[in-house]
This record gives C-alpha cells, structure tokens and sequence, in this order.
C-alpha cells in the first residue's frame, strides 16, 4: 500500500526548494515542464475548457500512512446521487477540514491558475449535442475521472496526455485531481482520423556512423474507434531501405506506445541528421497515417543514446554513454551514473567528460523522474547494467556506480541492494532512504516560527498535532506493520552491512539544501562506526548543483580506479542481508533462497580461514552455495549457525534447509516453491513481460469497470514507466500464447474466463458475493482484493489478482497506487470498500503466503 503521499505542505516546501536550485544550475538539469507539448497536430480544438469549479482542500502533513484514503473520491465512485456545484461542501473528516466548491476561470494563457490546486480538484461540464468519440487532452494533474471512470494524468506536465473519450449525448463531467502544479488546462480535440500516431513523447535513439545494424524506436498509436486495431504493421522507410514492424493489438477507445525497427543504409547523409518515414498500415495494406521523423546522427565514440527492448513490457527504452576515449578494447571499466529527479539519461552523460579507462552509462528510470531508482525504475538500472556489459565486453571486476541527488539516492539504494555487483560506489548529493528523505522536511518545520505556517494555511500547533496523529486501535496499528514490512527491501539503512563489500565516495555540497547536508553528515557518522574505506568531501559553498563537476568529480573516478571487486576465491568475508531473495539474494557464491519469516530482514556472515568454513544467519530457511567459485576444494565439512554438516565440495550447486531449527542438505528446491525466480509481494507481477487480462463475462457495468480498470492501469505504466503493456480479453488469453509472461488478471471467477485456467489452485477464489481465503470466508458485494501467485504452467511466471465480489468491492480499491515507488503491498491484501473512506481500517486481511504459497503456513494480520 501506499506509504507516503507528497501533501500540500511538502509539495510546496519540496517544489521551492527544487525551483530555487534549479535556477542555479547547469546544463544536467530540466525545469518541470520544459518539455511541454505545445502544438496540436493530433486533430482540431472543438472546446476548451474556460470556466469550472475547484475544490480546495486542506490537508494536514503527517507522518507517512500505509494505507491512504481519498473520501471525496470514493463519495464520486459510490454515491451516485453526489452533485457537484458553486457553493456546496464536498467533504469533511478528520484529516480534511470542509470545503466547497467555488468558481473559477481560465486566465489569458487559457489554463486554470490557482494554488488550491497542489491537493486539490478541478470539475468541468461539457454538453454535447449527440454521443460522439473525441480526445481529452489535459495537463498539470495527476489523474481524471471522466463520466465516473478513471484515468492517468499528465503528472509533470508534459503535455503528452491524450485520452480518447465517447461522449454521451447531453451533460459530460471531467473531475481533474491535482498535484505537483498550480495550474492545469484541458480541451477536447476531434481526432483527425479514428486510427493515428502521434509523435508527443517518441523514444528514438542515436544512429551510428559506424555501425549499420537496424535500430529500434517507439511511437505511440491512437485508437479512437470502438473495434480493436489488429493485425497492422510500421513501415519504416530510410532511402531505399525499408523495414516492417508487427503492431501489436490497440484496444478500443485506447493509445498505446509501440516498437518498430529503423533501418540504416549503407551510406549515411553527411550531416548531423537523418530523415525516416514511418507509416501505419492497416491489415490490408492500406497507408492509415505517415510521420516523417529526423534522428541524429553520432559517432560511437563520442557521447550517443541507445534503445533497447525491455524484459519488463516488451517497451523501447534508451539509455545514453559517455564512452571510453580508448577505442575498440575490451575488458575496460564501466561506470553506471544513474540521474536525479527530472534530468534526461542524456544530460546526464553529457555532464561527464569521456575517460580512457571504462565507458559512462546512464539508464533513464524509464522516465525523467522514473521510480527514485526503485521497483522498476531497479530493474531498469539492472537492465541497463546487463546490456551495456554485453555490449562493451567491459570488466566485471570494474564496475562502479554513482549518480546525483535522486540518483544519490540510487547510488545508496543499488549499491545496498546488490553490493557483488560495484567495486565501489560514489554517491552525490544524496540520500539513503527515501521516505526518511521526505519525512526529514516535516521534521526541519517542526522547527520553524508561527508565521511560517501561514502561507500553508494552518498554525503550527496544527501542523504539529498532524505530524503526531498515530493509531489508536491496536488492530490498525498490527495491520500497519505487516503492510509496512513489505517495503523493508527499499529501507537502506536496514541492510547498511552491505556497504562493507566496496569502498565509498560520499560527495555533497556543502550549503545544499535541496538535500540538505546534514543527511551526507548523519551518513558520514554511520559509515564511521564499521566501515573502513570511505572517504567524504564537502564541496565549499556548493549548492545542490554547482556545475558538471557535481557528477564528474576526478577526485571519484581516482577512488574508483584504485579498487576492483575481488575475484571470488581471494574472498574470505562477506555479511549480506536482504528483505527478500525476490529483490536482491546472492553475495558472489551463497545466496538467501528461502527466508524463515517473509520480507523481514535476512542476512548472512561468511568466514573463510585456515581452511575451514562457516556461516552465520538469521531469518534464513534455505541457502544456495557454490563451492567452485567459493575456491575450496579440499573442504569436507561447513559449519552453519555452529552445526557441523558434511559436504561434496564437488557439488556446483549446494542446498541447505533448516528444519524444525536444524540445518540440514536438501535437494534443490521445486521451482513452484518461493525463490529468487518468484518470491511476491504483489507489485512483483508487474513484470516479465506481463500482460492484463480483463473480465468480458460479468454484467454490463461489471465488465465496463474492469476493462476500464485495466486501461486505468496500463495508461499509468505507459506514462510513469514509459511502459507498452497488452491488453487482452478474457477469451481470448491462451496460456500457449503467452507462455512465461505475468499476467494481471481484472475480475473474479464468475466474470473472467481466464480465471480457472491461471488459479485453479490459488487458495484464495473469488466469486459474486462471496471471497473465501484458506478457511475464512467473507460474504457480500463489498470486497476487494489484490494477491499474487505463481503460474503453475510457468516456472517463472505469476498472476498478479485485481478481484471484488461485486461493484461496491471494485470501487473500494480506487485510491490504491500500486505503480508507483514508496508504496508497499504484501502477497495479499484484503478489504472492504470503506478502505478508501477511512484508510487502514477498511483493510481486513493482509500478509505473505509460506514458501510453498499456502495461506495455512503463512504470515498474515486477519482483522475479526
């Protein structure tokens, strides 16, 4: 569940204070919005939107809640009788004071201004003479509800947000939340063709001078009609070569970014671009639309971007080098540099000089904002990191990680997380955590005079009375922990002994107060108390940016080039802990398989010496050795947690279980069982290439819902994640068609035909009415649910649940942002559909299955 949302008073306090920095700061960094789409080439303007109403709230700051609530939203899900006019109170409860709404209009650049909107809603009306399909395009909010179905928004104000809509004859009604913006607009387009690109956020990359293999871009395609588009093919022209692209299937009423090959010809123009045309073509061949696109063109070595195919989705994703000034040699160094908060993976390589010893890669998070570096925006990195190794045949025993601000924070959280894989690491104006990153400004104002508070409009004693609020009922506060416990992977400084694999570069300015100083200062003050090689520099009266040299310090890359990862037989100790073998397992040659108690802390200590051999735990169950790499064939004994255990030093892949409290050699565990390959929790089914399938047997309004839900869905992963995710019907998802990829399943047993044929045997089963859990069973149309749980037609793949009982459970689920980073979810969440009213306690029922994905031997909170 969601952890932490960015309220007024820090999306202000946070915003001025990024706004303020950035003004100061080189070419690495874009100013929100700088990238806006301006230009409408997608069809005509029939309306904009001048007038409407906006909903102010005043929500007070407090401590990060595991569960969120939105009662205005879930009052327009659930209560058809709700009217929205000037003058009338929307809400009031105990975190919200009373609002109503009130007029308001467009200003002369036609875009609603008011700083009510940072945590608050727009309503707009549209009357339409007949029932007619048009595109809604808006931007500055973080999500619509239109007609009382939902959609994502145009979080950063990018300007990419396109919707295609079907009007009703009569009243239409547009509620627009707000966020990091205080303005929005929107308009309603006429598309100018039912199928047609659109060319607002394009991933293209560079074309090399040196190497003419095809490449690959991505474009997104607007369906405008009721009818699916299938079967239609990219045409790619370059010259007089030319490449064909299979579309995958657009649903209806839908916009899906989507690959296609660029060919390069043997002989490049003489300048720095190169023209393609690029043409839709339906399944008889018939031209529907053509873009002419430019790409530039660059040398292999000399900065460049590339793209590839995601493992996550099946997206195009790019990053970009700064590569090794020595040329076409093998074995040199790598340096991943991850970015900060709206900077490009390009700015981000161009603020390097190239080196003569290694290559500068930079991943993008999947967006200039991306995931903090954690969830997908890890896997990205992880991605990256694999292909460019691949492609640079660089050194794995010189690998090293750094990046800037959020990047920081990357650096601090990938190194935790996988410490084998970084001879050392070198974070820059960062921060270890991110959720004690956003609580370090609610703690710095607890600080501030009466008056500041005013401009947030509230007295300090009530900020300080939100900061306090805790739980009061035990059960809350029992269920708060076991959501909680399903983000200990991304809590840094839960797995700090990690640190001890690499030497440390802590780099900061010194007057920064974008990340203010004191949380390098508190790092400092930790890593002294066990770690024996950092060092730490301040950079005098250095802001939060102070020029290139904020990244590409010498002082690191000398650091960096006096350390290299041990090979694995020269290692004689490693400690290693991990929140789950789902996220990070392995240290070099022993891996956590299986954890005793899922998602709390796991960890390890190895001794190798004078020949012998043994290992301390906790919170392991199962652990994986390699002896061969571990260098010890002599070795006939293993000393686990003090017990003495023979071993085959033979053996490449050695497995020991402890049972009962007694360790013992096991077989090599099914892979229907737990394990890195599949361990939960929930948001770990977004992945693998996942696909959603959606509910077509349930009622009209059933189906509707779940469809839309899906659509909901992949509209936030395109736009968060610059994601490419299939939709698919119900009846028409065949298990042979896709094979080994994730699906997220929209519906229940009575409505989606999919069900049985993926969760047969899940020991949650869902039907109209009625959810029965294990033994427990819960009656009516008011529950939903989100679970995870493997394919059992796939060693590798899981079905990821999106369930309710019936149209009050479905709804109840709204506020839930499980595609977003420093939020939480365990394997299974249960709840009623007053979860969104009132928080936590509308959830009933949460935890993690056991390692052979039983409820019986589980840990779960059940709330009688």
């Amino acid at each position: 569940m969601k952890i932490t949302k960015l309220l007024i008073f820090f999306s202000l306090l946070l915003s001025v204070s990024h706004l303020s920095a950035q003004k100061r700061q080189g070419n690495i960094v874009e100013y929100f919005g700088k990238e806006k789409v301006e230009d409408i080439n997608e069809g005509e303007v029939i309306h904009l939107f001048k007038e409407g109403l906006i909903l102010s709230r005043k929500r007070l700051p407090g401590e990060a809640k595991s569960v969120l609530s939105d009662p205005f939203f879930a009052n327009l899900l659930q209560d058809k009788t709700m009217v929205i006019s000037e003058g009338e109170e929307a809400f009031a409860d105990v975190d919200t004071k009373a609002a109503k709404w009130e007029r308001i209009k467009v200003s002369e650049n036609s875009e609603f201004d008011n700083d009510g909107f940072r945590n608050g809603y727009l309503y707009l009306e549209y009357d339409s003479d007949s029932e007619k399909t048009v595109i809604f395009e808006a931007s500055g909010h973080t999500a619509a509800l239109i007609n009382g179905l939902p959609h994502e928004g145009d979080h950063y104000d990018f300007g990419w947000s396109l919707i295609p809509v079907k009007l009703q004859k009569g009243k239409n009604e547009f509620i627009l939340t707000g966020g990091r913006f205080s303005h929005m607009r929107a308009r309603l387009l006429k598309p100018n063709q039912p199928v047609q690109f659109t060319t607002r956020d394009m991933t293209l990359p560079d074309v090399q001078r040196e190497d003419k293999e095809a490449l690959i871009g991505a474009i997104r395609i607007m369906n405008s009609n009721d009818s699916w588009l299938k079967d239609a093919k990219i045409v790619t022209i370059a010259g007089s070569n030319e490449n064909e692209t299979n579309v995958p299937s657009v649903s209806p009423l839908n916009v899906r970014k989507v690959p296609f090959s660029i060919p390069v010809p043997e002989i490049l123009p003489a300048g720095d671009t190169f023209r393609v045309v690029i043409q839709l073509k339906d399944r008889r061949g018939k031209i529907i639309d053509s873009k002419n696109l430019e790409l530039a063109i660059k040398s292999k070595h000399a900065h460049h971007k590339k793209t590839f195919i995601s493992d996550i989705d099946g997206s195009v994703q790019y990053y970009s080098v700064a590569p090794s000034l020595t040329k076409d040699k093998e074995q040199q160094a790598l340096f991943l540099s991850v970015h900060g908060a709206s900077v490009e993976a390009v700015n981000q390589a161009n603020a390097y000089k190239q080196k003569d010893w290694g290559h500068l890669v930079a991943p993008t998070n999947r967006r200039p904002f991306g995931f903090a570096w954690e969830d997908w925006g890890r896997l990205d990195a992880l991605e990256v990191l694999e292909h460019a190794e691949e492609l640079f045949k660089t050194d794995p025993q010189h690998t090293y990680l750094t990046g800037h601000s959020m990047g920081g924070h990357g650096t601090w959280y990938l190194g935790v997380t996988y410490p084998d894989r970084f001879a050392a690491i070198a974070p820059a104006a960062g921060y270890p955590d991110l959720l004690e990153y956003r609580h370090s400004f609610i703690k710095r104002a607890a600080e501030r005079p009466e008056e500041y508070f005013e401009r947030f409009g509230m007295s300090k004693s009530e900020f300080l009375k939100g900061i306090s609020a805790g739980y009061e009922k035990e059960s809350d506060r029992l269920m708060d922990s076991m959501v909680r416990r399903a983000g200990n992977p991304s809590r840094t400084l839960k797995l700090e002994n990690n640190y001890l694999h690499f030497g440390i570069y802590v780099l900061h300015g010194e007057a920064d107060s974008v990340v203010p100083t004191f949380i390098a200062r508190e790092m400092r003050e930790r890593l002294g108390k066990f770690h024996n090689d950092f060092a730490y520099y301040e950079y005098p009266d250095g802001t939060h940016w102070y020029g290139d040299h904020s990244v590409d310090w010498p002082l690191i890359f000398d650091f960096f080039k006096a350390r290299k990862i041990e090979s694995p037989e020269e290692i004689d100790e490693i400690e290693f802990s991990t929140g789950s073998p789902g996220v990070s397992a392995t240290s070099h040659f022993i891996t956590i398989y299986q954890q005793e108690k899922p998602f709390e802390i796991s960890s390890f200590r190895f001794d190798k010496e004078d020949g012998k051999v043994s290992l301390e735990t906790e919170n392991v169950e199962v652990l994986k050795l390699n002896f061969k790499e571990m260098g010890v064939s002599s070795l006939d004994t293993l000393s686990i947690d003090n017990e003495i255990l023979p071993i085959k030093t033979s053996t490449k892949n050695a497995f020991f279980r402890k049972n009962a409290g007694v360790w013992e050699i096991a077989s090599t565990p099914s892979v229907a069982e737990k394990g890195p390959h599949r361990y939960g929790g929930f948001k770990d089914a977004f992945r693998n290439n996942m696909v959603f399938v959606f509910a077509t047997k349930g009622s009209k309004e059933e189906n509707e819902w779940y469809y839309n839900r899906a659509k909901f869905d992949a509209e936030k992963f395109y736009y968060r994640a610059n994601g490419n995710v299939e939709l698919v019907r119900d009846v028409d998802f065949r298990a042979d068609k896709y094979s080994d990829r994730n699906v997220i399943l929209y519906g229940n047993k009575s409505n989606n035909a999919a069900w049985n044929r993926l969760l047969k045997d899940s020991p949650i089963q869902v039907t109209k009415n009625k959810l029965q859990v294990g033994d427990k069973t819960f009656s009516g149309e008011q529950w939903g649910a989100y679970f995870i749980f493997p394919r059992r037609d796939s060693d590798i793949a899981s079905v990821g649940v999106i369930t309710a009982t019936g149209e009050r459970g479905m709804k109840g689920a709204y506020a839930n942002d499980y595609l977003e980073n420093g939020t939480f979810f365990p394997d299974v969440m249960i709840f009623d559909d007053t979860m969104m009213k009132n928080g936590i306690s509308g959830l009933k029922y949460s935890g993690f299955f056991d390692n052979s994905w039983n409820v019986e031997g589980g840990d779960f909170y059940w709330r009688e």
